[in-house]
């Protein structure tokens, strides 16, 4: 999902699965010190101002596992790549999806209807999103028995949405061609060779179609899985300045349906893990010289649409962290990094577009099990606010940050966003687990007749259930007004003299607006 960075950077699957509850337990709960140091000389890397960013994928309700302002858009997923466009030229029909167990993913080709194209364009006029939007790649090519896909693409069919597009005025943010077709591929494949001439191709067509524009989109691909060898040679073979921004993806927490997912988002080494991915990837894209940026364009956690109860819970805000494990392994002069905060499904995205906007210049998406609104009552899930919080408190610039006293902390800290001083994020994975932390940096306060006082934002789960779909601040419900309204983010106001507190299972958000650092002048 995705985006240009400043840096030259759905049925509920239940059936004979148990669900566990895991909550707090008071009378168990134990209260360790530690100790926070933030180096604030310079930052380690930059994220987009605009750090959130949401998926409308293409699955169709048939499928069963299935504020911001302003909001990345990316349209796009697995079934990108079997979407037609409805043309003038086209003698055939602009049929729906059609359930067919033999096809890739279970579906016949869709078509795109152009007046579904305009609907979702008046949608996104009005709601102000930038919007990626990700073409299919597969037109044109051979299906291969050893589950590769040859030969050239045909641009065609994707150059006559493209020039459609044009003629009308719809701004698209960038053109994404294809999806998880690197590598191995999910459902088939394509050798990077191949796909560095297309995309090649799709870049002269771009200039084409938008020479007399003032503006031309992003160039973006492959949005697959890492694979070393096949990144390598796509970003070796596309040079010129063909590419813009390239994009992977993420799942390491496996599929929605493991039992033992909870477990995992709860394990800071499955969280750890991707590190090496994007150090991999730093190392490929320096190596190749091409100036293409990186970005994340999904990090759903567990595919598959996620799972009830889990990814559209409280615990899965933890899974916030996870994104920000870019910024800590990165060469701030060379990789710049926009990243979702996860994916977001939207199901009968060709036909009923069901969308809900909660306020004037604050939008959001539903669907599947990681969305970030209910898909029935459209009421935020516990997502929404913690990444609401995220956006209007994280700036741009990240922070070198150490903790020290116990391995259950996840700690992160960011010039502020709106105002002088920073602000750190902490994620307390145990649930017996207190921590009291005092905050070290190399800066400089600045005093005020009131005295230092920070605001402080902690949010935890309804009786203390990981899996509750009711998020508190500061122990009050968050929840929409009878208007549709989002509730005030209300902090506690702690002298900074006073340890940071950090209940268990709890997420906390501290604004230090008299913490003054250079890296963030």
């Amino acid at each position: 999902m995705g985006y240009q960075i400043n840096a030259k950077g759905w049925c509920i699957l239940m059936g004979m699965l148990s669900i566990s509850i895991v909550y707090v337990n008071a009378s168990s709960v134990e209260r360790v010190e530690g100790v926070v140091y933030i180096d604030g000389k310079v930052g380690i890397a930059e994220i987009d101002e605009n750090f959130i960013c949401a998926t409308l994928d293409w699955w169709p309700p048939e499928k069963c596992d299935y504020a911001f302002s302003p909001l990345k858009i990316r349209l796009g997923g697995s079934l990108q790549d079997k979407v037609i466009y409805e043309s003038n030229d086209s003698k055939l029909p602009c049929s729906q999806f059609k359930n067919k167990p033999s096809e890739m993913f279970g579906f016949t080709p869709g078509c795109l209807p152009m007046k579904r194209w305009d609907e979702l364009n008046a949608f996104f006029k009005k709601t102000g999103p930038l919007i990626v939007f990700g073409l299919n790649a597969l037109t044109g090519r051979i299906y291969n028995r050893d589950g590769s896909a040859s030969g050239a693409w045909d641009p065609s069919n994707a150059e006559s949405l493209i020039r459609y597009t044009v003629e009308k005025g719809y701004p698209i943010h960038g053109w994404e061609l294809g999806n998880e077709l690197s590598g191995s591929g999910v459902g088939t494949r394509v050798a990077a060779n191949q796909y560095s001439t297309d995309l090649i191709t799709l870049n002269h067509r771009l200039i084409e179609i938008y020479k007399d524009s003032e503006y031309k989109p992003l160039v973006i691909a492959p949005g697959g899985f890492f694979d070393a060898n096949w990144f390598s040679e796509f970003l070796n073979k596309t040079q010129n300045n063909s590419l813009d921004v390239i994009t992977h993806h993420i799942y390491n927490l496996g599929p929605g349906v493991d039992p033992h997912l909870i477990e995992s988002i709860l394990n800071p080494s499955i969280l750890d893990q991707e590190a090496s991915t994007f150090k991999h990837l730093q190392e490929v894209i320096k190596s190749s010289g091409n100036p293409a940026v990186s970005w994340v364009g999904e990090a759903g956690g567990a595919y598959n649409s996620g799972r009830n109860h889990v990814t559209n819970a409280f615990v899965f805000s933890f899974w916030i962290g996870s994104g920000r494990l870019l910024s800590d392994h990165l060469d701030v002069s060379l990789f710049k990094v926009w990243v979702t905060f996860r994916q977001v499904v939207t199901r009968r995205i060709i036909w009923d577009v069901v969308i809900k906007a909660l306020v004037s210049n604050l939008q959001t998406l539903i669907g599947g099990n990681y969305g970030l609104l209910n898909t029935t009552t459209f009421v935020p899930n516990p997502d929404y606010y913690s990444a609401l919080l995220w956006h209007r408190l994280m700036g741009k610039t990240v922070l070198s940050v150490n903790f020290s006293g116990t391995k259950s902390i996840r700690a992160y800290a960011h010039c502020s966003k709106l105002s002088k001083g920073i602000t750190l994020l902490f994620i307390n994975l145990s649930g017996n687990t207190t921590v009291q932390s005092n905050v070290v940096n190399n800066g400089t306060y600045e005093r005020n007749e009131t005295g230092n006082v920070r605001s402080e934002y902690h949010l935890t789960a309804k009786d203390g259930e990981l899996q509750s779909q009711v998020m508190l601040l500061n122990g009050d419900i968050l929840t929409v007004s009878s208007s549709g309204e989002i509730p005030p983010f209300t902090p506690l106001h702690v002298n900074t003299s006073e340890p940071i507190v950090i209940g268990p299972f709890s997420i906390v958000f501290v604004h230090m607006p008299f913490t003054l650092l250079p890296a963030c002048q």
